[in-house]
């Protein structure tokens, strides 16, 4: 588990169930951000599948906190199926009224951390085809088009990969 990271005011650490509703929210209004006409009501109860997330064995939820509140969450576990060195980055947000901050970078940093202390050789992700801040972000991190995932014709998410440093 992590232990905390304190930078300055920010500190990233692993969420609480309890906190399920506020990531939830952090969740919704970043995602409707790159819906141009609204965020899609897809029928998931988002709040019970995040306290799902952070309550499942083997899988980890990180949050950035600022003087107290939640401005960023990330979800990763070992995929279904998946070699036991791959993690896949479910989910990764940051509040929009904090883009640009440098929550992503110090949050993606953690999770890159837990990966290699974690033996992970590589990273997963998906992402869609309209958001293209996060695929800007992504490409800063070292992510890559996936080569053994190549979008179908019509697909909404772009699959990209990342090589986990190996430790120092």
């Amino acid at each position: 588990m992590i232990s905390d990271r304190v930078q300055g005011t920010r500190v990233i650490r692993t969420a609480l169930p309890a906190e399920a509703d506020l990531i939830a929210d952090l969740h919704v209004r970043a995602r409707s951000t790159y819906y141009p006409d609204g965020l899609p009501d897809d029928g998931i109860d988002w709040t019970a599948a995040w306290r799902g997330a952070i309550e499942r064995p083997g899988g980890q939820v990180l949050c950035a906190v600022e003087q107290g509140r939640i401005v960023g969450i990330a979800s990763f576990r070992t995929p279904d199926g998946a070699p036991a060195d791959t993690v896949k980055l479910f989910q990764f947000h940051v509040d929009p009224g904090h883009w640009r901050s440098g929550i992503g970078t110090a949050l993606h940093a953690a999770c890159v951390e837990e990966w290699r202390a974690g033996g992970r050789r590589a990273a997963v992700l998906d992402v869609h085809v309209g958001n293209r801040r996060a695929q800007a972000f992504y490409d800063r991190q070292g992510w890559v088009p996936d080569p053994e995932n190549p979008p179908a014709e019509g697909d909404h998410h772009l699959f990209l990969r990342y090589a986990v440093p190996p430790r120092e």
